[in-house]
């Protein structure tokens, strides 16, 4: 059955990623088509954005997202990004966006030392973006993280001017779940289109399935918005 936006997004698959099907059925629910892309393709098969998912991309070893940088998929999607195409990278997939200078600063070990898995608050601090139009300044929105080197960092520089320029995108509300300078949790790029973050929207965009929410257990569906900003972006654009 045919997209309802007739968008296609593109999830990649790298050795060890755990989270594509998930991306591809919120990209479904939001009402466009997910276009599965492999960590070896040589092209991007005509979609109209890319989602990098989470997991362990090539098991972590060097660096997370140290080597899925160089995969051949990330040729394309790097010159595609430069050239305007919406691109998501949710935990490791913002790992890989970093380690491939498509966003600024690094993501290190969580400052506690330890995996954390839990429902996280979130600010909206910036809407400008393909991947958060459909989200208000300073909304609060819940969706689960779950990360293991999810400390943002970067230079002083860099930080001052992420924030002047508007490319700090999310920040963790209530409490820093592991040590990101800032409570930073995601950031765009100058022109908006490339956005990562470490929490997983992809895992609230269904009743019964997301956090809990208003005392109804499992109903968030938060992280829908990222997903049906994008869409809106291409049918506007």
């Amino acid at each position: 059955m045919a997209a309802a936006s007739g968008a296609r997004i593109g999830v990649v698959t790298f050795p060890g990623t755990l989270d594509d099907r998930d991306a591809a059925r919120a990209v479904r629910l939001a009402g466009a088509e997910p276009v599965s892309l492999w960590h070896a393709d040589a092209d991007l098969h005509g979609v109209d954005a890319v989602v990098l998912p989470g997991g362990f991309s090539y098991g972590d070893y060097l660096r997370c997202g140290a080597i899925a940088r160089f995969a051949p998929v990330m040729t394309e999607v790097v010159a595609a990004a430069r050239g305007g195409l919406p691109v998501l990278g949710i935990c490791n997939g913002f790992q890989i966006l970093c380690e491939a200078h498509l966003l600024p600063g690094a993501l290190i070990r969580n400052d506690h030392q330890k995996f954390v898995c839990r429902d996280q608050q979130l600010r909206v601090v910036g809407n400008r973006t393909a991947w958060t139009a459909d989200l208000a300044v300073d909304q609060v929105i819940t969706i689960p993280l779950k990360n293991g080197e999810g400390g943002f960092v970067a230079d002083e520089a860099t930080l001052d001017r992420l924030e002047g320029e508007g490319q700090v995108v999310f920040r963790y509300e209530g409490s820093n779940p592991n040590g990101s300078l800032r409570d930073i949790a995601g950031v765009s790029n100058g022109r908006g289109n490339v956005v990562g973050l470490m929490p997983h929207p992809e895992h609230a965009v269904e009743p019964g399935f997301g956090p809990d929410m208003g005392g109804a257990p499992r109903s968030g569906t938060d992280g829908l918005a990222l997903f049906t900003s994008v869409i809106g972006s291409l049918v506007r654009a």
